[in-house]
């Protein structure tokens, strides 16, 4: 199949890209770049000056700092460091800035290729409700929503009481199952309406949402397209995406199974209409959900690439990265044709969660990481035996990528593949992911596909409790053998290592987790931190009376914020301050009965 049409001689030449980004997707482009024969420059934090995607770049620049906030989005730091370098483009990658309009106006005002829409193209569709507008406007499939962004928690209540529940409330400006929340319950909406307010903010830097009606126990179905910029958009097919936690999804497969043709067809023409009437370019998805009862509705335009691209790959031959690029220099499309699949591909997240634990992250060092391999197994990894997860940044470790002629064939390697890996030090998902394939509701051998966006934590989480052991270690180890010291001379990074000993005399840096110095087990009235992460603020006052089950602090890891529920009623009392970093199992409060 020929992708491109011949080269033309007024192409932008790119032969430096810099990756505004971290992680699995950073090596991702970096091995793209190495295909093309273009230099690829990475940026990293301090928690990532070991990582991977650093060492495996043609350079490496430095973002002094750790949180997101200050290194994967400081536009302004990440544009400096690029024409410092002699970078001609920059990737964004997922996440992060990748779907920022003004940081991809940024670029191109600093004489820089963007690869990915233009930003007037990210603004229409990444503004979920200008997106449901341009939806309407092309004939797509939707379910009511509120026409702008909710001001209050109290507007958000109003809606659900209009409308009916379930609700769900969604970041205006963001993606990826950050900053949405799902209300079932009207007690509940006010809370969720502001927690998804914050997890917005801190995720894209905008905390502006909006909400519409959630379909009940739906799939997740996905078109994954390709768009030049003379005006050629070709849909590459269909993903289910069905299988997720906390709206985070955990395993893909291309093509979305289980459909009609007619429902292939109505996807495949909606996404390429809305991208039409858009004027995008680039790589996209546009995203549906599909009822039980067979009402489909779209839901989104992710207008970046996705965790989840490589399933299209395996099944159509198309380097998707790569062709982000030439589309970013130019180059036209053959033909608008929708590729027939050649077989079935399932990816499998790999993070650092513990399942049994409700899927909380688990930062802190990879003892061993001992991939599968054979025939029809891919591995996208952004970590290797001896790296570190941290804890500032999405708990993403690799993606296991398994294709068959069949879909059977493709779950026969999966359970191969999944029984082959191995991971010590960190908790992962591996578990999870080999009961998941050996559930008939996902295997659908009877001929029913009976997976729906909250199966994991209704109809699958009781078989799941059952299979699950808690792994033994959820905080990071607090040795390592050497101090790393990394250097830039002449824009190339060098790295030094000492060992760890010789500054041992020094106290500790400021910002560490702090230590669980009371284990919850030695006193029942201790209300444990229920992941490692920072204390982001407090639901009750200090003293308070409060209620077992009720919703007392709220604390934020990997982007993500957990709950933390009273154990008991009784009296409580505070015993971290927000703001606070704390390790797994430390001590929030305590609460004694009255």
């Amino acid at each position: 199949m020929t992708l491109f049409a011949p080269s033309s001689p007024d192409l932008r030449p790119v032969t430096r890209i810099l990756i505004a980004n971290r992680g699995e997707i950073a090596v991702r482009v970096i091995r793209a770049c190495r295909d093309e024969g273009i230099a690829a420059l990475a940026i990293y934090a301090d928690a990532d000056r070991d990582a991977l995607f650093v060492r495996m770049a043609d350079e490496a620049y430095a973002l002094h700092g750790d949180r997101p906030a200050e290194t994967y989005l400081d536009a302004d730091k990440i544009i400096a460091i690029a024409r410092r370098a002699g970078a001609d483009a920059i990737h964004p990658g997922y996440g992060f800035l990748s779907e920022r309009a003004d940081f991809a106006r940024a670029v191109q005002a600093a004489g820089l290729i963007w690869i990915g829409p233009d930003p007037a193209v990210i603004e229409a569709l990444g503004d979920k409700i200008g997106a449901r507008r341009i939806a309407e406007a092309v004939g797509a499939p939707l379910v009511a929503g509120s026409p702008g962004p909710v001001e209050t928690p109290a507007d958000a209540l109003a809606f659900a009481r209009a409308n009916g529940l379930p609700i769900a409330i969604k970041a205006a400006f963001g993606g990826g199952g950050r900053g949405m929340k799902v209300a079932w319950r009207l007690e509940e909406v006010e809370e969720l309406f502001a927690s998804a307010t914050r997890e917005a903010e801190t995720a894209f830097g905008r905390g502006e949402c909006f909400i519409e009606q959630f379909l009940d126990r739906p799939r997740h179905i996905e078109a994954q397209v390709l768009a030049d910029r003379h005006g050629t958009v070709k849909v590459l097919g269909t993903r289910d995406c069905s299988l997720q936690r906390r709206n985070q999804k955990l395993v893909e497969e291309a093509p979305a199974p289980f459909l009609t043709e007619a429902q292939r067809d109505r996807i495949h023409q909606s996404a390429r209409a809305i991208c039409a009437h858009a004027g995008y370019s680039g790589a996209g998805t546009v995203e549906f959900l599909l009822s039980g009862n067979g009402t489909l509705s779209f839901l989104e335009v992710n207008t970046r690439l996705q965790v989840e691209h490589p399933v299209t790959e395996e099944t159509t031959g198309i380097d998707i990265v790569r062709a982000m690029i030439r589309v970013a220099r130019g180059e036209r499309l053959a033909d608008d044709s929708v590729p027939t699949p050649r077989g079935h591909s399932i990816e499998f997240r790999i993070n650092a969660e513990d399942p049994a634990r409700g899927f909380l992250p688990t930062p802190g060092p990879i003892a061993l990481w001992d991939a599968p391999s054979g025939p029809g197994i891919r591995m996208d990894s952004g970590v290797a035996t001896g790296s570190v997860v941290p804890g500032s940044f999405d708990s993403l470790m690799g993606k296991l990528i398994v294709t068959g002629a069949t879909r059977a064939e493709a779950l026969a390697r999966a359970a191969r593949a999944l029984a082959e890996f191995r991971i010590d030090g960190v908790a992962s998902v591996l578990p999870f992911h080999r009961a998941v394939v050996a559930q008939p509701d996902f295997r659908a051998e009877a001929g029913e596909f009976r997976v729906h966006t909250r199966w994991i934590e209704t109809d699958f989480a009781e078989a799941l409790a059952e299979t699950l052991a808690a792994h033994p270690r959820v905080t990071p180890a607090d040795t390592a053998p050497m101090l790393r010291l990394s250097v830039e001379i002449d824009g190339k990074r060098h790295e030094l290592g000492l060992p760890a000993g010789l500054l041992s005399a020094l106290p500790t840096a400021g910002g560490a987790a702090a230590p669980a110095s009371v284990a919850a087990e030695a006193d029942a009235n201790l209300v444990p931190a229920p992941v490692p992460g920072t204390l982001q603020l407090w639901q009750v006052e200090d003293g308070a009376l409060v209620q077992s089950g009720e919703v007392i602090a709220v604390m934020e890891a990997m982007k993500m914020e957990t709950r933390v529920e009273a154990p008991h009623a009784g009296r409580l009392t505070r015993l971290a301050e927000a703001g606070t970093a704390l390790a797994y199992g430390a001590a929030l409060a305590r609460i004694v009965a009255e």
